[in-house]
């Protein structure tokens, strides 16, 4: 801690990260790699937020589906 700096939200940022790793994807693709930090940006940015729920919904519905060959295909995104 320096004056009124701590290093709290970037090790709690990377908590988030570590717990999803652990506990939800088990391992990380370079591929997708941008997408997996994306998601846990969004999660930390809305950890207080009590709408999140709908809100990812409403903004799921304005997407166009991830076709599964798209997804597993291994050309870069």
């Amino acid at each position: 801690m320096r004056g009124d700096m701590t290093t709290n939200s970037i090790e709690s940022a990377f908590s988030l990260l570590k717990r999803g790793v652990i506990g939800q994807f088990h391992k990380l693709s370079g591929k997708h790699l941008h997408r997996y930090l994306r998601e846990f940006e969004y999660r930390f940015n809305r950890r207080n937020d009590a709408d999140v729920f709908i809100e990812t919904v409403r903004r799921l519905c304005g997407f166009a589906p991830l076709r599964f060959a798209d997804l597993t295909s291994e050309r870069k995104a």
